[in-house]
């Protein structure tokens, strides 16, 4: 850069000899030089920008294309992820009512079950109530009847006398012969 400031400077700072001369070093003049390397780099520069340039575009088309192929699969993928989400849904739902149906069904056969086993019990508790009873019932009679018979025999042992008891065998026999003539 320098150099470059310092061929300005110098044009002003030219010896004035009083002639005018035309510098004929195309390398010792700085604005020749300049237009030359401009021209050099414009020429072959031209198509290494534009061959820089292409290929940056290229690049940035071909980064595009990835990201709108990229954009395309995510949707896809998210449309697939929002069906299955769907059908889970949708299962999750029939897993649901289903178990609460379920639940249900057990519920009333854990109570019809309940309720059968308390009827059992309940005639079960009804038929021992009954044997029970009849047991009871059973030793009252025989007790009553055995205090009857003792009762009874205590009265006769009082009341029969030797006469009385012999006229009883009496009766008796005549009327087993009696019974004995009629099946002759």
């Amino acid at each position: 850069m320098k150099n470059i400031t310092d061929s300005f400077v110098s044009v002003g700072h030219w010896p004035s000899a009083g002639s005018f001369e035309f510098n004929t070093d195309i390398l010792a003049t700085n604005p020749i030089n300049l237009s030359v390397v401009l021209g050099v780099l414009i020429f072959f520069g031209k198509g290494v920008l534009n061959d820089l340039l292409d290929k940056r575009k290229q690049r940035i088309l071909s980064t595009i294309r990835n990201s709108e192929e990229l954009r395309r699969g995510a949707i896809e993928q998210l449309e697939r992820a929002r069906i299955r989400l769907r059908k889970v849904e949708i299962e999750a739902d029939e897993y649901r009512t289903n178990g609460y149906s379920e639940i249900e069904r057990e519920k009333v056969n854990l109570i019809n079950a309940t309720c059968n086993s308390l009827e059992r019990l309940e005639n079960y508790k009804n038929e021992t109530l009954f044997f029970e009873k009849q047991r009871a019932i059973n030793q009252v009679r025989q007790q009553v009847l055995q205090q009857a018979l003792q009762k009874a025999l205590g009265t006769l042992n009082s009341c029969l006398n030797s006469e009385l008891h012999f006229r009883t065998i009496s009766a008796n026999i005549g009327i087993l012969g009696s019974v004995e003539e009629i099946t002759d």
